[in-house]
């Protein structure tokens, strides 16, 4: 026996009939012996609201929704089939039956957004439209989506915020129909620009979203068509066309499908001052004229057309000055407005314009070059090459412009030349050599310097220092000439400087100093030469010879020229000097050039007057005027080691015993200096002791003369300081009285200042307040009077005269109202006069006719 509870079922198994039937409660079921229970007592499926579930291999049910049963009783079931059941009253789940999807909430779909569905199998849906396996749709919202066993949902899309200046690009992915009801085949693309949301269709694809181009006055967006459309302006643009969008189209500028920006321009802007040539200029046709040129002025501003291009971009005009110019060339055949009259220039030709002007090149011009003028100093020049004739020449010493025909030439020289104008160093030859000795292997790291400095084009100079000479050769002309300093040297075209090579150091190496100025004040040249004297000792000289050159007219060329026939003068000076020498020494002993070295020396080099017998005094070469005037020797050492050691140890031995020699004499000497210096010492000590004695009697002289000044000088200074004592006690008295007398009177009279002060205190203070009390009545019978004025202005005279006849009138007004003419009231203490009063009663008799 089972108890099935409310809402509760079980299935039960006939197994005789094998059938399996449903029993629902409340009920208390028997079990049969011949049934069977499958399964406990199920609660059956309760579906919420806003809830589905899905039944899979549902039973089938009749138009009242009665399920069928087949002959045998048992459940007919819709095999492999789904069913959506939704909110409804709870049901048990029959033989068969099972739960494919659990409940689950109903899918809320929000504003702005879709489902994409998917058909699995064909149907008609609700409105009767005729839905193939395969097909897409969208569930839009805001809504609930109820499932439904046809329909898959395979995704969820959103709608697309469409921003002001914004549009979105979408592709069709088959043949559909936009939202605007325009048909689409696959593969189309277009724009929509509409702002607000957009939800792309089921076939619909977004390609991408596109931000406009905002168009300013300066700016432009250069777009090319990818086919043939029409634009928003209504204008038909051909595949490839290439065109510009600026703000006089629109300010906002958002690409079509068929539209491709290329970039984004800026504006050309030309001043008063500028100017430009287009390249392949837009003609009227709206196309590039390929190969023209058009030339453009300031002040203007322009948008290049796709297409143009600028030759050398924006360019400032031509502004020359006096001392300026430009070379200009014509690239093809025209009539030059700018000359006066007016000139046909042909192509090729040159020609110049000197300032001062402004100058716009037209297109048919090109500007080869600008010119300007080289302001020349006496001392300076360039060189000048004619480009017609190749003729070079020097300008010098003015202001000089080239002309159309002419160029700068550089003029070549000698790396070392370069290097010789471009060092500090001196540049004569043999001058200070032995601290400026230039090594050749460092040369090339100097030209590199040189070279970067060097300006080729500017006439060479040279300041040919005082008393040296530089030599000059012009190659065109065959000609050499020479300069005497100080002078300034300024390179001809053709001309070049005769370089020294000179040999330098100790000993002389060749080819070791080079230079342009030759030294001709008298000058030291040192060597070291080694000799060999007859009994084989070899002996190194330092020696030094002063030389000069000798020529007696500097405007004779034939004579200076000799100057530099000899290529290597010190060389060749050093070789003949040490061949001399050699020779002399070579047949004398050693011991004989140690005694007379320089006297031999001498005799070698300079030689014997045979007339005097005496030794010259100079020697003179005549090739190139070389004078040498002396000659010193420095230093004498032997070459050999033992000869050396020898003559040490002989010159050892001499000092040694001149040392001795000198030491003995100093000896005696000091003894002599000793024995002086003890007799004087000792006749000064005698001296000294009476002067002490002298000096001791006048000492007690003089204490005997203190002690008598001390015993009287004692009273004196008691008596004396006494009375100054008294003096002083009488003065302080004297001063204390005074002091006394003008301390009270001080306080008599800061007394008599205090109590004036008080009264005038008193005074002022009583008169301030009887003004103050004046003025305090003055003002308040002001008040008063205010106050009065007022009330009576207020009330008016008219009102006060009825206030005070107010009683009056009011007794008048009384009598009259009880019909008396007239009346009289007394107190009756009062004396009345009745004489008159009568008549006043009565009236006037007399009067009445």
């Amino acid at each position: 026996m089972f108890r099935i509870p409310p809402y509760h079922y079980l299935h039960v198994l006939d197994q005789t009939t094998n059938v399996t039937r449903l029993e629902t409660g409340p009920q208390t079921f028997v079990k049969k012996d011949n049934e069977m229970v499958l399964s406990n007592t199920e609660k059956m499926v309760v579906v919420p609201p806003r809830h589905f579930c899905v039944i899979s291999n549902p039973a089938m049910t009749d138009e009242n929704k009665q399920v069928l049963l087949d002959n045998l009783g048992q459940v007919r079931l819709h095999h492999a089939e789904d069913e959506v059941r939704l909110q409804q009253v709870p049901f048990p789940l029959y033989p068969g039956e099972e739960i494919k999807v659990k409940i689950t909430l109903l899918t809320v779909v929000p504003a702005l957004s879709a489902l994409r569905l998917k058909v699995t199998r064909d149907f008609t849906d609700e409105d009767n439209q005729q839905r193939r396996a395969g097909d897409e749709m969208l569930f839009e919202g805001p809504g609930t989506y109820i499932p439904r066993k046809e329909i898959e949902v395979i995704g969820q899309h959103k709608a697309i915020i469409i921003k002001p200046n914004t549009a979105v690009k979408l592709r069709a992915t088959r043949e559909t129909t936009d939202k605007n009801g325009v048909n689409r085949v696959a593969g189309e693309e277009w724009m929509v620009k509409k702002n607000g949301s957009y939800l792309p269709g089921v076939y619909e694809e977004v390609v991408v979203t596109c931000t406009a181009y905002f168009l300013t006055d300066k700016t432009a967006v250069h777009v090319a068509a990818t086919q043939t459309f029409t634009d928003e302006k209504g204008r038909q643009r051909k595949s490839g066309e290439e065109y510009l969008i600026t703000v006089d189209d629109m300010e906002a500028f958002i690409p079509g499908v068929y539209e491709n920006v290329i970039e984004t321009k800026g504006i050309t802007t030309l001043t008063n001052r500028q100017y430009c040539i287009i390249v392949n200029p837009v003609g009227a046709n709206g196309k590039p004229q390929l190969g023209a040129k058009k030339l453009v002025k300031g002040e203007k501003s322009f948008f290049l057309q796709p297409g143009e291009l600028l030759e050398n971009g924006v360019q400032d005009i031509f502004i020359l000055g006096e001392n300026e110019g430009i070379v200009l060339k014509a690239l093809e055949a025209h009539k030059d407005t700018f000359a006066n009259p007016p000139v046909d220039r042909k192509p090729g030709d040159n020609w110049m314009l000197t300032g001062p002007l402004e100058y716009i090149p037209p297109v048919e011009v090109i500007v080869l070059s600008t010119r300007k003028a080289f302001p020349l100093h006496q001392n300076e020049g360039i060189y000048v090459r004619n480009t017609n004739t190749g003729k070079v020449r020097a300008v010098v010493g003015k202001t000089y412009m080239l002309q159309e025909d002419e160029e700068l030439w550089e003029k070549q020289l000698p790396l070392i030349v370069k290097t010789l104008l471009s060092s500090e160093s001196h540049t004569a030859a043999d001058k200070h050599y032995a601290k400026e000795w230039k090594n050749p292997n460092k040369e090339n790291v100097q030209d590199d310097t040189v070279g970067d400095t060097w300006d080729g084009t500017k006439v060479v100079t040279f300041q040919v220092p005082h008393n040296a000479a530089v030599q000059l050769y012009d190659y065109k002309s065959k000609m050499s000439r020479v300069v005497f300093g100080p002078d300034l040297v300024m390179l001809g075209p053709d001309e070049q400087f005769t370089q020294l090579s000179l040999s330098a150091g100790n000993p002389k190496k060749p080819n070791m100093w080079k230079a342009i100025a030759l030294w001709l004040s008298p000058i030291f040249t040192s060597d070291v030469i080694t000799v060999e004297t007859s009994d084989h000792a070899r002996l190194q000289l330092d020696l030094q010879y002063n030389r000069h050159f000798e020529i007696e007219d500097l405007t004779n060329q034939v004579e200076a020229s000799k100057l530099f026939c000899v290529g290597d003068f010190v060389g060749d000076l050093c070789k003949a000097m040490a061949s001399r020498i050699r020779g002399a020494v070579s047949s004398i002993t050693f011991d004989d050039f140690h005694k007379n070295s320089a006297k031999i020396i001498e005799v070698a080099v300079f030689g014997m007057n045979p007339e005097t017998r005496k030794v010259r005094e100079r020697i003179k070469f005549p090739a190139n005027n070389f004078v040498v005037t002396s000659v010193d020797i420095k230093s004498v050492e032997p070459v050999d080691q033992r000869t050396r050691d020898s003559l040490l140890k002989s010159v050892t031995l001499a000092i040694e015993i001149t040392t001795q020699s000198q030491e003995a004499a100093a000896r005696r000497e000091a003894e002599r200096h000793e024995q002086e210096s003890q007799g004087k010492l000792e006749r000064q000590r005698i001296e000294d002791e009476a002067t002490s004695e002298k000096a001791r009697k006048k000492l007690l002289a003089l204490q005997a003369e203190s002690a008598a000044i001390e015993s009287t000088g004692q009273a004196k200074a008691e008596a004396f300081s006494r009375a100054e004592a008294a003096r002083i006690e009488a003065e302080a008295a004297v001063q204390e009285a005074k002091l006394k007398a003008q301390a009270h009177k001080i306080e008599t009279e800061a007394e008599l200042k205090r109590m004036n002060a008080a009264r005038e205190a008193d005074i002022k203070f009583a008169l301030e307040q009887n003004n103050l009390e004046v003025e305090k009545a003055e003002k308040m019978a002001k008040i008063e009077t205010d106050k009065f004025n007022k009330m009576v202005t207020v009330l008016g005279t008219k009102t006060i005269q009825a206030m005070a006849s107010g009683p009056q009138d009011h007794q008048v007004k009384m009598l009259q109202s009880l019909g008396l003419s007239s009346t009289l009231i007394t107190d009756g203490r009062t004396p009345i006069n009745l004489l008159n009063t009568a008549g006043g009663l009565l009236g006037n008799v007399g009067t009445q006719p």
